[in-house]
């Protein structure tokens, strides 16, 4: 009988610290992290929608995710603060390599990448035509 209860015993120590131990540090540093989110840095809400913080004052937070569209929330709605963009100078010294003459360059309005299309990337090419 107290063979089985030290291993009961044994098995809620396991489960203590493989399971409740880590999920309460990650709460607390999350907790941490929001009530040091200040004005001007990027976040991802928990609905999945990216902005930056323009007003802050005891709970609650002001999110711009477009240019003039602000969302009022409470700092439990912010799920991540994204680290700082890279300087758009960065961006620029990135070589990509031009299109091709009669290639069209279209870009993804997505990420604003730009992506070559070719006429047979669109199942246009010349021997469908003929066929």
């Amino acid at each position: 009988m107290s063979a089985f209860l030290i291993l009961i015993l044994l098995l809620f120590a396991v489960f203590y610290f493989v399971m409740v131990r880590p999920q309460r540090q990650r709460q607390a540093q999350h907790k941490s992290m929001i009530d040091n989110v200040g004005v001007g840095e990027d976040v991802l809400t928990t609905g999945g929608i990216y902005g930056t913080i323009t007003e802050a004052e005891g709970d609650d937070v002001v999110v711009e995710i477009a240019p003039n569209v602000v969302v009022h929330m409470t700092r439990r709605g912010i799920a991540a603060i994204l680290p700082p963009e890279a300087e758009e100078e960065d961006e620029d010294e990135v070589d990509e390599e031009p299109a091709e003459a009669g290639e069209a360059v279209e870009e993804d309005p997505v990420t604003g990448a730009q992506e070559s299309v070719t006429s047979a990337s669109r199942g246009n090419s010349s021997a469908d035509d003929d066929g």
